[in-house]
């Protein structure tokens, strides 16, 4: 993947430095993990948005089940005032990286809603709406989805069309979820713009028409994976994505599948198997056809 001379999203926001614990190589804090226990039952979040004057309930996203593991709180001091993205050399090139790939979103977006190239849920889709991307550390407060911490890992909150990431999030892809490379970073923002082209389409009321929430959840998580394939697929002349590249994304939708995770019971999938998973990115990147990603219309997905 090639990233220099492309252009940089504009969309782009540096809230810096929250109050909260950050996601650190020790994990997830012990008291938040037994928070998201006691309140679910299993190992998940939600996070419950007002929005229009209902609840909107953001399931547990692409990233977030892997990393409820043990492990103790980690505070870093950080100078006061200090953006997320000037921490350290990582976290400036992940900055850099993260508004080439929302940039590279943009325009595949733009071209695909002008052209109607969407799954039709009866509803007039407008013409794309880019989203802005969120960077900050340790913690974030969210226009309509509540506050968050680095431990939640990234997320899209329909509420304000925003989504949100911590930045050291790609080292801790690398390192706890053994899912390295700049591709395998690229499907997570891709996977979040995913659930933002889902919000515009009005495939988000789909989810109600499942025959049990996990059923919802696991085919709106797989549709997201598909629509990022579809983004991998039309943005691969422009930033030189090669078949290794898509190796690291196949390997991360893998690593993340909810079977990989430790679940057995398929009936408490929220984010559906590894195979199901690189089988829906498959699908986008090799067709390059957001039609083809409407896993709502299939028996199984």
């Amino acid at each position: 993947m090639e990233i220099q001379g492309r252009r940089r999203s504009d969309n782009f926001e540096d809230r810096g430095q929250g109050q909260g614990p950050r996601l650190g190589g020790a994990g997830i804090p012990v008291q938040l993990l037994l928070m998201l226990v006691q309140r679910l039952g299993f190992k998940g979040s939600l996070i419950v948005a007002a929005l229009a004057g209902g609840a909107y309930l953001l399931m547990p996203d692409v990233f977030k089940q892997a990393l409820l593991g043990g492990g103790t709180q980690q505070e870093s001091p950080r100078a006061p005032g200090r953006g997320a993205c000037e921490l350290s050399s990582q976290t400036s090139h992940a900055c850099d990286f993260s508004r080439v790939v929302l940039a590279s979103t943009e325009d595949v977006w733009t071209g695909k809603f002008a052209a109607g190239a969407l799954p039709d849920y009866g509803v007039a889709a407008p013409s794309y709406q880019a989203p802005t991307l969120v960077v900050f550390s340790q913690a974030v407060s969210t226009g309509g989805c509540g506050e968050a911490t680095s431990a939640v890992g990234p997320f899209y909150c329909p509420a304000d069309r925003k989504l949100y990431i911590d930045p050291e999030f790609y080292e801790t892809m690398a390192k706890r979820l053994k899912a390295p490379g700049d591709f395998a970073q690229a499907y997570v923002i891709a996977h979040e713009v995913g659930h933002h082209v889902q919000s515009l389409i009005g495939a988000a009321r789909l989810r109600s028409a499942a025959t049990s929430k996990n059923q919802a959840s696991v085919r709106f998580e797989l549709q997201a994976d598909c629509l990022a394939g579809v983004w991998g697929h039309t943005a691969r002349a422009s930033l030189a994505i090669s078949d290794e590249d898509l190796g690291e994304a196949l390997h991360a939708a893998h690593a993340i599948g909810d079977d990989a995770l430790g679940h057995q019971d398929q009936a408490t999938f929220t984010h559906g198997s590894s195979e199901q998973r690189k089988h829906w990115f498959r699908t986008g990147f090799e067709s390059g056809d957001a039609r083809n990603c409407d896993t709502f219309a299939v028996a199984t997905p």
